[in-house]
């Protein structure tokens, strides 16, 4: 029990986890009025708008930096590895996303000619399209992890 009280005083930790937990519903919410559709697998899937990766990062590094200062090894830490997965986020898995679009389009042209059925293919089966994000999708997340994260260190996590 004591361990779960420290964690849950952590504001470091605590500010990325709610940062996460709503770019995730932001995310779910906005899919949803765009197509029209509720997908479950958005609450917790990759890819879409705002980035969860870009807002657990730069929440993370926020408080942080909000808690122990710039100069600390820790903010150092937070820093670079907000950095690092936010250029993977726009390079290697949005690119990877775009190899599986394309894949996956091929795979339905493919179809029409072998009678194969796509359309009975689990979810499973098919390739994961969302994978990374959009330069917008990444700074709408870093705004968003910024942001909230300040707001609960001068709030909640005094």
């Amino acid at each position: 029990m004591y361990y779960i009280n420290e964690l849950s005083n952590n504001a470091a930790l605590m500010c990325a986890i709610i940062c996460w937990f709503v770019a995730q519903v932001l995310k779910t919410i906005l899919h949803t009025v765009l197509t029209r559709s509720f997908i479950p697998e958005r609450l917790v899937g990759t890819g879409g708008m705002p980035s969860s990766h870009s807002a657990t990062v730069c929440g993370l590094a926020t408080a942080v930096f909000l808690k122990n200062g710039p100069a600390s090894s820790q903010f150092a830490i937070a820093a670079i590895l907000a950095g690092v997965v936010m250029y993977d986020a726009l390079g290697i898995r949005r690119q990877a996303g775009k190899h599986a679009q394309i894949l996956n389009e091929l795979i339905e042209n493919v179809d029409r000619f072998q009678d194969i059925d796509w359309e009975t293919l689990s979810p499973d089966e098919r390739l994961k399209e969302f994978l990374g994000h959009t330069p917008l999708q990444v700074l709408a997340g870093l705004i968003l992890g910024i942001a909230l994260s300040a707001f609960l260190c001068q709030t909640v996590f005094l």
